[in-house]
């Protein structure tokens, strides 16, 4: 007994200052004193060089900054990984607000770019690494691999968690394209580490402590990078279950080009084809190539790839993501708003009780959306959901899904639109049925229009003379009426299409035909139409577009449109029979031009005829049970 009461006494004392605060003192240093920290603009600043790199899960040595608040706080601090866009790298300098609003901000360059081995300076061999040549061993850039790039991330945090300067209940990630990308990925890992075999395995730090991702502000992201950078047209916003499929797509040949070279400038491919995970040389290569695609083993190794491990979409959904607020850009030409649309319906549906919330404007994007738009709205809507989360502060939720429209030609943004979720956006349905026969080859329309259309040559808002194109198949709605309507979601098309010769392609635009004889583009898409001469069901990518009084909707199909998208190396002709196109809006059906919409349309199975599927109460979604459609 008389020894019992000071081990007691011990033990009270121990908890009662594990409870009371830490005293504030400045951070010296981080990352084990690897990476010296300075006090600069009232926040305390590590800066990493090539010098002072990290060593990630595998030894590929990491460029990492980290911002911390002032040394009059103490940590740990709640997280926020800042990640970069592609070819780009770790930021500049302290991350300076975030830091003062009371967030540790963890900030590096991706592996494979800048000073994480992308620059030939960095991948010189290193005496100070347990390994001198790793970068040239294995140090290239995996694309965004949730095995590498997202592990790297998790491994970062995991390191900051067990020195006492993150805390692992409350870790946010957030970044723009490349890095929205990997946030996505990131919040459908959740608490989960993907290990190099593909293996997922709960996520621990170095020193085993259980972590987890708090909260996800993807910016910009792709969910299916196969469907980004080729689309195949097989995404229907009202199907639960949207995978790339077997058939190759059309590839964004203008985009893709950019990409790549962008990549070599500041980053490191694997040099020798020894990665089959990460061959970016032979992946352009092949794709580049063009058809056949079909039955292509190699074809399907790489959309396989995309598409299962760069993709959050392809990450084993059995958990819930982890809160997320998603933001695309209507005009982003490279990763549509129907990447976050993909991701939603399928989570939405699966959990239910997921955090998910979506943010669609003509703002900051990929051109044809405004590198440098404005993004201050959706900014705003990101600090209230990381506060919320991370510092535990009162704010409001994000609406589920909030919309503004496009506005060119002199015509106003029209928002916000607000919604508990994406079906509810659109109450109403403008259709048309045309069972006239249209014919176009693979040469398409003018090559001029095309031109103008890429999505690298110019403004969010392109119009050109308002002449129906040669070689196309050109549909027109009356116009406009009174106080016309809003396009608020994906235009579907539906048709019997006769196809001669191979490997086909489409080119889909939706314009807005003005009365001064101009037209203005509202969307345009790329399909691979199907190959068993069953009714094809395709989708325009959305957008959110006012047709004002006197304007006029026109739908074109053709069989080309270089160099947004990569011409067809076959010869075709397409008929076009039967057509119908439905445009989702906003208002309300009202018994004339507006109507109740149309029950949506599944493509048909190999065993089946073309099925409807309806979204009782605006929710819910198509379901796949083995063949069979159904609804939920």
């Amino acid at each position: 007994m008389l020894r019992y009461f000071p081990v007691v006494g011990l033990a009270v004392l121990l908890a009662l200052a594990l409870s009371l605060p830490a005293h504030a003192a400045r951070v010296t240093s981080v990352f084990g004193g690897r990476i010296p920290c300075v006090e600069q603009s009232g926040v305390q600043f590590c800066e990493g060089s090539v010098a002072t790199r990290v060593a990630s899960f595998d030894g590929v040595p990491l460029d990492v900054n980290v911002t911390l608040p002032s040394a009059a706080t103490s940590g740990p601090w709640p997280l926020i990984v800042q990640l970069h866009g592609w070819s780009q790298g770790k930021s500049g300098g302290a991350i300076t607000a975030r830091a003062k609003d009371g967030y540790a901000v963890l900030a590096y360059s991706a592996r494979g770019f800048h000073g994480s081995c992308g620059s030939a300076a960095s991948r010189a061999p290193d005496p100070s690494l347990a390994d001198p040549e790793v970068c040239t061993e294995r140090g290239w850039t995996h694309l965004a691999d949730a095995r590498w790039e997202a592990h790297d991330t998790q491994h970062l945090v995991g390191l900051l968690v067990d020195e006492g300067i993150a805390d692992g209940a409350r870790i946010g990630v957030t970044g723009a394209s490349y890095g929205g990308g990997q946030s996505l990925i990131l919040a459908a890992l959740n608490d989960r580490t993907m290990l190099p075999d593909g293996r997922l395995v709960p996520w621990r730090s170095p020193a085993g402590v259980p972590l987890r991702i708090a909260a996800a502000a993807p910016i910009v992201p792709w969910s299916d990078l196969a469907a980004a950078l080729a689309p195949n047209g097989r995404t229907l916003d009202y199907r639960v279950d949207n995978p790339y499929g077997a058939r190759a797509g059309v590839q964004k040949q203008s985009w893709n080009a950019t990409l790549y070279g962008a990549g070599l400038l500041t980053g490191y491919y694997v040099p020798d084809g020894s990665d089959p995970s990460a061959d970016l040389i032979h992946w352009n290569a092949r794709v580049g190539a063009g058809e056949p695609y079909d039955g292509d083993p190699d074809v399907r190794q790489i959309t396989g790839e995309l598409s299962t491990f760069h993709s959050a979409y392809g990450i084993d959904d059995s958990v819930p993501p982890a809160p997320l607020l998603i933001y695309n850009a209507w005009t982003d030409d490279l990763f549509p708003a129907d990447e976050a649309v993909r991701y939603w319906r399928r989570s939405s549906v699966k959990h239910p009780d997921a955090e998910i919330a979506l943010h669609f404007a003509d703002g900051f994007g990929h051109p044809r959306a405004a590198l440098g738009g404005n993004v201050a709205v959706v900014q705003a809507r990101i600090d209230d959901f990381f506060a919320r989360h991370l510092l535990g502060r009162d704010t409001e939720p994000a609406p589920g899904v909030e919309t503004y429209t496009q506005a060119c030609g002199g015509a106003a943004v029209e928002g916000p639109f607000t919604a508990s979720s994406w079906d509810e956006l659109h109450p109403g349905e403008v259709r048309l049925v045309d069972g006239r026969a249209r014919h176009f080859d693979e040469q398409g329309g003018d090559p001029a229009v095309a031109a103008a259309l890429d999505p690298l040559s110019g403004p969010p808002c392109r119009t050109v003379d308002a002449i129906d194109e040669p070689n196309s198949a050109t549909y027109r709605l009356p116009a406009a009426e009174g106080d016309g309507y809003t396009l608020l979601g994906a235009p579907t098309v539906l048709a019997d299409l006769s196809i001669r010769g191979r490997y086909p392609e489409i080119a889909a635009r939706l314009w807005d035909v003005a009365p001064d004889g101009t037209q203005t583009l509202v969307a345009h898409d790329l399909y691979r139409p199907r190959d068993d001469h069953r009714r094809d069901v395709f989708q325009i990518h959305p957008n959110g577009w006012h047709f004002r009084a006197g304007h006029v909707a026109k739908l074109e199909l053709l069989g080309q449109s270089v160099p947004y998208g990569r011409a067809s190396n076959g010869t075709f002709d397409v008929t076009v029979r039967h057509l119908e196109l439905r445009l989702p809006v906003r208002e309300a059906p009202d018994g004339g031009v507006i109507r109740v919409p149309a029950a949506p349309v599944l493509p048909a199975t190999e065993n089946g005829a073309g099925t409807t599927c309806r979204l009782p109460g605006g929710s819910g979604g198509c379901r796949t049970i083995g063949l069979v459609k159904a609804t939920r």
